[in-house]
């Protein structure tokens, strides 16, 4: 059964580190996803996306500065109004599961969206509660328990805070 495990980082840069570090360890960017509010300023979009990684740096470097830019590897990255919360910048897997939470203006908007990704609902709200206040959070899949153990082991090594993981829900074609 996958997993993932979550964590919060408090900085661009520690959330670079953290990405980067997992990617080193052998993650790959598909499975990991980042999720920051958008400090530009912007609020005249609905949601934009990007499925190409060049396209994607430069969309992530527009609109997040250097965090976009950091992580302009990553697949998916765009921005999108989560309803309730305002503009955010998402990139990984994370970006369609809120995608749909943001144009259809879900009820629950982004707790609801880590709800269906699998975060018990307690954990949902507090990681909605951390990224209101400027904080960035870190998902990343894992096949197994390794991957996990793995996974937690740089975040806790990077400095993150609220380190947890989760059952992936199965998605039924």
């Amino acid at each position: 059964m996958s997993r993932s495990v979550i964590c919060i980082a408090k900085s661009d840069a520690q959330a670079i580190d953290i990405a980067s570090q997992l990617k080193s360890a052998g993650f790959s960017h598909n499975d990991i996803s980042v999720l920051f509010p958008d400090r530009t300023g912007t609020r005249d979009f609905a949601h934009e996306q990007s499925t190409k990684m060049p396209e994607g740096a430069a969309a992530g470097a527009g609109a997040g500065g250097a965090i976009g830019a950091g992580l302009g590897w990553l697949v998916g990255i765009g921005t999108l109004a989560i309803p309730g919360l305002g503009p955010f910048i998402a990139a990984g897997p994370i970006m369609a599961a809120l995608s749909g939470a943001a144009a259809g203006a879900a009820v629950g908007g982004l707790t609801g969206a880590l709800i269906g990704m699998g975060i018990p609902e307690i954990e949902a709200k507090r990681y909605e509660g951390k990224l209101k206040k400027g904080n960035i959070l870190i998902s990343v899949h894992c096949e197994d328990g390794d991957e996990v153990d793995q996974a937690k082991e740089i975040c806790k090594a990077a400095g993150a805070t609220d380190i947890s993981t989760s059952t992936e829900a199965a998605v039924n074609a």
